[in-house]
């Protein structure tokens, strides 16, 4: 009896184990993530219980300090200022990887995700400010400009076949290029007054980091604690700290050590060399050839792969199951005194918001795509129409994390910025309904 209990203990572990896997490993878990954590910070914001904790906590100070060295945050400074550093230097490192060898690495490729982010960051930015132009609310005009990637992709894959896998391609590479676009918003338009000094510093720093990257340096510890003084010296220029993030990336060594061809060479070498060694009817591993033979494979293997894909690959579960849950947490959390706060609409930054988002985002990205198609700059994804791109298009709308991330940096008033935060939360929802009712019906008039 005891030994069938203990049987089905191991098999229940065993198959929570495997949907655990299942679940991280899959593309929509990210953003079932954002969904729960958002949801989270709602909840402590508004009951009588947390609410003041809540806040409290994110407003209390927190400071490290190193000898004469001092530096503090608030916890909702660290959270937006310094661990949001760590996904854009991730967003940063994946720009690259798409320009250098991804879908944004030939004309032909990248022509019309290209057209279809700049369609999709002018139009929204023209409604909002169509509201409110020459109003308090001017400012914010960057909010409906950004796609959350986490939340896009995730609703796509749980589209299954319904989305051709070209589209999905194309929506991955529309949003990388959208997320240039907000950085460079952020970069060039949501900053203070500027330090010119230290970051003539900063710069200094990153040429020395490039020159050690040509050089062929490949510890990445080498590049940790440079970009760590990059970072607190755009803390304190004016400009951003998470630009820092995104400069870092753009300096990291992205040509490995070994080839694909010597790759092969090698393995197939330390292979036979284990083959030959190999003792029959003896699994366990007596023979040190053979574990030397697989120390060289592994190393190779590694030093096939370069620092800015290994750094990618490794930090991109920390992005999805940390930093963007706690973003999310510290961010989403905005109280609702009464039904009046809901109503965004009575107000022209609830309006530009939320119209910009639902309405301009899908416009602008299907009207700009069909220009470069039909100006022959660009071809239309392989097994699309134009009926199934628009309704994928509907999908950018969700802005969530950027949209909320340049809510922040735009309005200095607080009431403002929570009003922006719900309306920019609605219009997500809003806009990834849409996309799924729009891409269900289209594709079932396709099998009709």
């Amino acid at each position: 009896m005891k030994s069938n209990y203990s049987y089905k203990q191991k098999r229940n572990w065993y198959l929570m184990r495997r949907r655990s896997l299942s679940f991280f490993g899959s593309q929509w878990a990210g953003g079932i993530m954002l969904i729960a954590f958002a949801a989270i910070a709602m909840i402590l914001a508004n009951l009588d219980a947390t609410k003041h904790i809540y806040h409290q906590i994110l407003s209390s100070d927190f400071g490290l300090k190193i000898g004469e060295l001092s530096l503090t945050l608030s916890v909702e400074h660290w959270i937006n200022d310094a661990l949001m550093v760590i996904f854009f230097f991730v967003v940063g490192l994946e720009i690259k990887s798409e320009v250098i060898a991804g879908k944004l690495s030939t004309l032909k490729q990248a022509s019309l995700p290209i057209a279809a982010a700049i369609g999709g960051m002018v139009v929204p930015a023209l409604i909002y400010f169509f509201f409110n132009m020459n109003t308090d609310y001017a400012n914010g005009w960057g909010v409906p400009m950004a796609t959350d990637i986490a939340f896009a992709i995730g609703i796509l894959s749980l589209m299954g076949n319904k989305v051709p896998l070209s589209l999905k391609i194309f929506l991955t590479a529309l949003a990388i290029v959208d997320d240039l676009g907000a950085i460079l918003l952020i970069a060039i338009f949501y900053t203070s007054q500027i330090n010119i000094w230290l970051l003539v510093v900063a710069f200094i720093l990153l040429a020395v980091l490039y020159w050690m990257s040509k050089r062929g340096v490949k510890t990445t510890s080498f590049y940790i604690i440079p970009g760590i003084a990059i970072w607190i010296l755009f803390l304190n220029s004016g400009v951003h700290a998470t630009i820092s993030g995104v400069l870092l990336a753009m300096v990291i060594p992205s040509k490995p050590k070994f080839s694909k061809k010597y790759f092969s060479y090698k393995v197939r070498y330390f292979l036979s060399n284990f083959n030959q060694r190999d003792k029959e009817g003896v699994e366990v591993l007596s023979n040190e050839s053979q574990l030397h033979s697989l120390e060289n494979v592994k190393s190779i293997a590694q030093n096939t792969v370069s620092v800015s894909q290994r750094l990618e690959h490794s930090l991109h579960p920390l992005i999805a199951f940390f930093i963007m849950p706690i973003f999310a947490l510290a961010n989403a959390g905005v109280e609702v005194k009464d039904l009046s706060d809901l109503q965004f609409f009575n107000n022209t930054q609830g309006l530009g918001i939320f119209l910009g988002l639902v309405v301009g985002k899908p416009i602008g990205i299907a009207i700009f795509s069909w220009l470069a198609i039909k100006l022959k700059l660009a071809v239309m994804p392989t097994g699309a129409n134009m009926s199934m791109l628009w309704a994928v298009s509907c999908l950018g709308g969700i802005g969530f994390t950027m949209s909320i991330f340049i809510t922040n940096l735009a309005f200095n008033d607080s009431s403002v910025v929570d009003m922006g935060k719900i309306a920019v939360l609605i219009a997500s929802v809003v806009a990834a309904t849409v996309g799924i009712v729009a891409i269900n019906i289209v594709s079932r008039k396709k099998v009709l």
